[in-house]
């Protein structure tokens, strides 16, 4: 699996530097840059902002498994507790911005907390995963690691977000998608929370500060695509790790895409 000690040591220069990356990762800048100045945004930002937090949270519980049509989540006609726990966090994710870089293990318990209030005992909400307690595998990655380990790697990821690594954000964010997916620290809504890691981190960085651009919908809907660029970042091999950022890259723009439909669809009334 890679390994983000490694990675810490040299802020991600490297891995930006593997074939193609810096391509996708521009061309999904370009878009977002779009995104960003759209006039329908002057007016109305919030109402585009709470568009792509909806559909974000139906994609990211669709990528775990529920079944629920879009309308029903809008009218909130749900029982699903992924859907309910998505929609917590979408909820409360602007409000975790601040401390996401200070105190990444604070945060990654609350949305723990947020994914899993429906599903999990109240013991184990917020906590780590323990010996002897099991991690799902839907995306086929492999066993997960033992939770001595997970600590160790947490802690190597809060320390490649406290770095200001002069790599873009969407690398940053893309590392902190595939290594919470590759530890699976809860047991439970790891892609839950996951997914909304990857959405703070492209808003703390400043590629998308007003959280417009839903990830996790481009995640979904690149869903075949999702799985194996997954094992490829787990596998640890340059190629996989450039095919997943290569992923988050393609994610990144079909989010930016989606809100800028959902701009014109305002523009026009």
């Amino acid at each position: 699996m890679t390994n983000v000690n490694a990675v810490s040591a040299d802020p991600l220069v490297r891995i930006a530097e593997l074939p193609g990356v810096d391509e996708a990762v521009q061309e999904a800048r370009a878009l977002v840059d779009r995104l960003l100045g759209h006039r329908v945004l002057r007016r109305r930002s919030a109402d585009v902002s709470l568009e792509s937090a909806l559909r974000g949270a139906h994609a990211s519980a669709a990528l775990e498994g529920a079944d629920v049509a879009l309308e029903q989540v809008r009218a909130g006609d749900v029982e699903d507790p992924r859907v309910k726990g998505a929609l917590r966090i979408s909820g409360e994710l602007g409000g975790l911005v601040e401390t996401w870089r200070k105190a990444p293990r604070q945060v990654l318990a609350r949305l723990h907390v947020l994914a899993g209030a429906d599903a999990v005992p109240a013991e184990a909400l917020g906590r780590p995963r323990l010996a002897g307690e099991e991690a799902g595998d839907p995306f086929g990655l492999g066993p997960a690691p033992a939770p001595g380990q997970v600590g160790e790697r947490i802690e190597a990821l809060g320390t490649v977000l406290a770095a200001r690594a002069s790599v873009p954000a969407l690398v940053v964010s893309s590392i902190v998608h595939g290594e919470l997916m590759a530890l699976r620290p809860f047991g439970w809504g790891d892609g839950l929370v996951a997914r909304a890691a990857e959405r703070l981190t492209l808003v703390e960085r400043g590629l998308d500060p007003k959280s417009l651009v839903s990830s996790e919908l481009g995640h979904a809907e690149l869903r075949e695509e999702y799985g194996e660029a997954l094992r490829g970042y787990v596998s640890g091999r340059p190629e996989g790790l450039a095919s997943w950022i290569i992923h988050c890259a393609g994610a990144v723009a079909a989010g930016a895409r989606d809100s800028l439909a959902t701009c014109e669809a305002l523009k026009r009334g």
